[in-house]
């Protein structure tokens, strides 16, 4: 079942996407050469409780962490570590802001240092092809119009999109309907409609767009090594177009 808020409600998650986004400024802040994702996801912990908020995800299905933190060839789930980031790495940030019981998620990929060409590409056509995917979650379009437009951008840069994890929509639940995949034929899935609350969060990769999943049940890996990173923006379908509520 699909929940369509009401305009009160979107603003109940939109003051949680400000949180959720002026979280992510400071971290662009920190990263360098040198910090742990450790020390990141820390900071996320007392940032969020100094403004009232705190980290969904955390005991999520048993899950420790305030963030996920995916380096390089992590697609998504990495465990937050005492390791510290090199130049040249890239590093996805992952969250799930809750205040008052609403809740927004964003995830931003990050350079580290100086990084290679197609690092630097592949940082560039996945904000992109987020934004592409955005431009479509209009009233009267179906998730597909949101689909094919990420995987068409993606794809005619030479990036693969990951097919094991996708978009979904939010509210009091972190996970609600509808799925929203980040490829597929345009024209299909359901119709969007004013009051549907949902993340658009494309994954790609430099190689193999399949995953592989390491023992700790949660890290998500690209097949081949190759480079994986994400942008995710939490938005609302209005009738005036959709609003993104995680909007840095």
């Amino acid at each position: 079942m699909i929940i369509i808020k009401t305009k009160d409600e979107i603003e109940q998650m939109r003051k949680a996407g400000e949180i959720l986004a002026a979280c992510h400024r400071e971290i662009k802040k920190m990263i360098k050469p040198g910090i742990t994702t450790n020390e990141i996801d820390q900071f996320v912990e007392k940032f969020l409780k100094q403004q009232g908020a705190t980290p969904e995800q955390k005991g999520y299905k048993g899950y420790a962490y305030a963030t996920c933190a995916s380096v390089n060839d992590v697609i998504c789930h990495g465990f937050p570590s005492a390791a510290q980031l090199k130049d040249g790495d890239i590093v996805t940030i992952d969250m799930v802001v809750n205040l008052n019981g609403w809740l927004a998620d964003s995830a931003w990929s990050y350079p580290v240092g100086n990084v290679s060409e197609e690092a630097a590409k592949l940082l560039a056509v996945t904000e992109a092809s987020m934004y592409k995917g955005i431009e479509q979650a209009v009233v009267g379009n179906r998730i597909g119009d949101v689909s094919n437009a990420i995987q068409k951008y993606a794809e005619s840069n030479g990036f693969s999109v990951v097919r094991d994890f996708i978009g979904h929509g939010i509210g009091q639940d972190m996970h609600e309907e509808p799925q929203v995949p980040h490829y597929g034929p345009p024209g299909r899935g359901i119709r969007l409609k004013a009051g549907m609350v949902m993340t658009v969060e494309p994954m790609l990769n430099t190689g193999a767009w399949q995953s592989k999943i390491d023992s700790d049940g949660w890290t998500a890996r690209t097949i081949d090594g190759g480079l994986s990173a994400q942008y995710e923006h939490t938005i609302a379908i209005t009738e005036d177009g959709p609003i993104v509520l995680t909007k840095q």
